[in-house]
């Protein structure tokens, strides 16, 4: 009799479209490993990811807002749920590869730095090699997790995870479906944050966003959502000229007005202070490092090393960490 794996990719070939990833075809692991009876290779992935200490860290760690006050304002943890459920709603709706989707919109983010992108743009300037938060991910799922083994995903799983930022040629279609899951779920709960902080009115935001997407957050993730669905066909998914337009200049409002705003981003400039302090002292005090990052440090460099741990810290780490290191300790006397 057939395991429920077998079962499972069977009915793949019913539902899911010639134009998604059946998981019986999948290109495989960097290393060889067993089948699973009961999970297709793709719902491994999943499990893997979300399992991880990288995927647990993301609710400690800043998604736009740094220290804020209240327990309602998005984390990278909350954001990467948000994607996985939007792009999860598409990929069922264009009949792709649900599992593959939910795999990459997942692990897409397990790369990202403390602080959010400030926390990206410091280690970016402090590291010799360069730091993009989607090449870390994959190098999480790689080398990094599990005490240095990695999580050994599919190759699919990786490169959508690799290619969520900008997209790749060879794309399959359930990478770029998480790569326009990532930014509708960015733009509309970054501008629901924005107008819970009060730094923006909800009468405020531009009437091309309101009159074409919606008022409301829910509305305008719907709006979006059911425009892509309604207008993509044969193996391309796009949006409406009318909605795209719309999309387009909601992410550059939010670039010019959100993400820049003094208010929004007062705290940043001490960003670079910490992790700039807390990635200097492990550069010259390697022995310092966790066991699997000296090993890291023996074979590709002390930079390489410290840049894997401090853009693996929590916010509350790093500071905790910045605070061990460059504040004295209190004292008193016996």
């Amino acid at each position: 009799m057939s395991c429920p794996r077998e079962k499972r990719q069977i009915a793949e070939r019913g539902f899911i479209s010639e134009y998604g990833v059946l998981s019986e075809s999948s290109r495989g692991r960097l290393e060889y490993d067993p089948e699973c009876d009961v999970r297709t290779c793709f719902q491994r992935d999943i499990d893997r990811i979300t399992h991880s200490k990288s995927f647990r860290r993301l609710k400690h760690k800043t998604q736009v807002y740094l220290q804020p006050e209240g327990d309602h304002y998005r984390t990278r943890l909350t954001h990467t749920l948000e994607v996985s459920r939007i792009a999860r709603t598409i990929a069922r709706a264009l009949e792709i590869n649900e599992d593959l989707t939910e795999a990459i919109a997942l692990g897409h983010d397990l790369g990202h730095t403390p602080f959010g992108h400030a926390g990206e743009r410091a280690l970016n300037r402090l590291y010799s090699g360069g730091f993009k938060h989607y090449e870390q991910s994959l190098r999480v799922v790689d080398v990094l997790e599990r005490d240095g083994r990695g999580l050994n995903l599919c190759y699919e799983t990786r490169m959508g995870i690799l290619n969520h930022t900008h997209g790749a040629p060879d794309d399959t279609l359930e990478a770029t479906c998480v790569r326009l899951a990532d930014r509708i779920a960015y733009i509309n709960h970054d501008l629901d944050d924005t107008i819970r902080a009060g730094i923006l009115k909800a009468d405020e935001v531009p009437e091309i966003i309101r009159s074409r997407c919606g008022e409301r957050n829910s509305e305008r993730i719907n709006s979006i959502i059911s425009d892509l669905i309604e207008n993509s066909s044969d193996g391309v998914i796009k949006m409406s000229d009318y909605m795209q337009e719309a999309v387009d200049f909601f992410h550059s409002f939010m670039y010019s007005d959100v993400y820049t705003n003094p208010l929004a981003k007062s705290e940043e400039s001490k960003v670079d202070g910490i992790i700039g302090g807390v990635f200097d002292y492990y550069v010259k005090h390697p022995e310092k490092l966790p066991k699997e990052l000296m090993l890291i440090a023996e074979r590709e460099g002390v930079e390489r090393a410290a840049c894997d741990f401090v853009s693996g810290m929590t916010d509350g780490y790093a500071m905790e960490k910045y605070g061990e290191i460059f504040i004295p300790a209190a004292w008193t006397v016996k």
